[in-house]
């Protein structure tokens, strides 16, 4: 039987963790990734923000800030961070979609920078850990 290295399952319970916030946003997942080192995450959404009728927009999830909004630069350069979720690292997947819809009306958002979490690599991992479930069922498909 193989062993899982920390590593491991931060990256399984990711994984778990954004296909539920990607289930919750009614998308595919189709242009989502999970990468490590660090830890993190890149969800395209559907839609506008207001004030960038022609930039795309993305969720991005780190381990030190969580959830941010982000849009896309002609460029090719760093993501422009419009909204941070907030304080949790780990938010519940309904309260993600909630957000991320509420950016898309025009709602307030969260701006300043969240700064550094104070959290082990232990904690996230252990925190991660019951989202590997999600991976169990099968990701939702284009009708």
């Amino acid at each position: 039987m193989m062993e899982l290295d920390f590593d491991d399952d931060l990256l399984t319970g990711l994984r778990g963790y954004v296909r539920l916030v990607t289930r919750e946003l009614g998308l595919t997942g189709e242009c989502s990734y999970v990468h490590d080192e660090p830890a993190g995450a890149y969800l395209a959404l559907d839609g506008r923000l207001p004030g960038f009728p022609d930039r795309d927009v993305a969720l991005v999830w780190d381990e030190s800030s969580g959830w941010s909004v982000a849009v896309e630069t002609h460029s090719g350069e760093d993501l422009i961070v419009y909204a941070y979720f907030g304080p949790e690292v780990l938010p519940a997947p309904e309260a993600v979609a909630r957000w991320v819809h509420g950016l898309l009306r025009g709602e307030r958002r969260i701006t300043s920078w969240p700064g550094a979490r104070q959290q082990s690599h232990e904690d996230l991992v252990r925190r991660v850990a019951p989202y590997a479930a999600a991976l169990l069922v099968p990701a939702p498909r284009n009708p």
